[in-house]
């Protein structure tokens, strides 16, 4: 009889649901709205209803469902299953996720980090299989980053290992949410790409995108910066190329410390392509230590948006396998 694993990613807006066999082939995949302004067990409640419909639409009973993961953002416990914080979730603190879920089921729940659930979809169903040694970013808001090290996830001591993004690039440079200032993640992120072209306009600069905006800055996008470098804006061109060489230098040390086989790039940012990949490369290959760098591939995400229902099923199949 087949069996089926759940895959769950929580975000601020949407909760996206799937549900997949054990050659995780979806077989029913949905989006639906969070109401995070609701609270925490709303929200929950929101989790199950996503349950409720990819099973039913799916027509899967739940006896045949061997376990579900949740991809949860902010920081939390993943063994004893708590949420401690999770940004853009109105009153989510010490949220225990797992004991209230698994009240209505039988089977085992999982939560981690969202990203490290993302690390988990590309490294054992995306462009990071087959690898033993790699490192996934994801660029949006903010820089968010997984590592595998000898073929095992890195948790550290207090679960937030592989903070990438709070990496100390300028020692006075842009304040940061974390209370430090100049992190990678400020300069190389969707909205760090966007101040840097905004510093730039205030210095006098011009681009197409003031036409596009009717010179209403709060409206410029990483979208349209990417858009205008395709038609040959030289402000756009000089910030992407910007951005990707501050990324390398934060992926150089990335290179030097951990060695990695592969790097994979994830987030909207990735959509950008060569564009933001190549200077990242180049810099990376300049100022890496040449073994390291020699050894390691830089290469965008290959599951896209699928990435955080596949990482949470792949990561809840793999907690299966080790309590076998």
């Amino acid at each position: 009889m087949k069996r089926y694993i759940i895959g769950i990613d929580l975000g601020g807006t949407n909760i996206k649901a799937g549900i997949y066999d054990f050659d995780f082939i979806a077989v029913k995949e949905i989006s639906t709205p969070t109401e995070a302004a609701k609270g925490p067990l709303h929200v929950l409640e929101r989790i199950r209803e996503a349950v409720r419909l990819i099973t039913v639409e799916a027509d899967i009973s739940l006896d045949l469902v061997e376990g579900m993961g949740i991809g949860v953002p902010g920081l939390l416990d993943p063994v004893a299953g708590i949420s401690f914080f999770s940004p853009n979730f109105p009153g989510w603190e010490q949220v225990h996720v797992v004991d209230v879920m698994k009240q209505f089921y039988d089977f085992p729940i999982f939560i981690d980090n969202d990203v490290r659930v993302n690390l988990y979809g590309e490294w054992q169903q995306g462009a990071g299989r087959g690898y033993n040694n790699l490192v996934l970013i994801t660029l949006g808001t903010g820089l968010g980053s997984g590592i595998v090290n000898n073929g095992k996830v890195i948790y550290g001591t207090s679960y937030s290992a592989g903070e990438i993004g709070h990496m100390n690039m300028y020692r006075n440079g842009r304040p940061c949410k974390c209370g430090s200032s100049g992190c990678l993640g400020r300069y190389v992120s969707a909205l760090g790409m966007v101040n840097t072209f905004k510093e730039k306009l205030k210095e006098g600069r011009t681009s197409m995108i003031q036409t596009w905006t009717n010179n209403q800055e709060e409206q410029i996008t990483a979208l349209m910066i990417s858009e205008a470098y395709e038609l040959g804006d030289a402000l756009s061109m000089e910030v992407m190329q910007e951005t990707g060489t501050i990324l390398g230098f934060g992926l150089a040390n990335v290179v030097n410390m951990l060695n990695p086989d592969l790097i994979i790039v994830g987030g909207g940012m990735a959509a950008a392509g060569d564009k933001l990949l190549q200077p990242v490369r180049e810099t990376v290959s300049q100022h890496a230590l040449k073994l390291s760098g020699s050894k390691c591939e830089i290469v965008q995400a290959s599951l896209g948006s699928r990435a955080g229902t596949i990482g949470a099923a792949s990561y809840a199949y793999s907690k299966l396998k080790e309590a076998e």
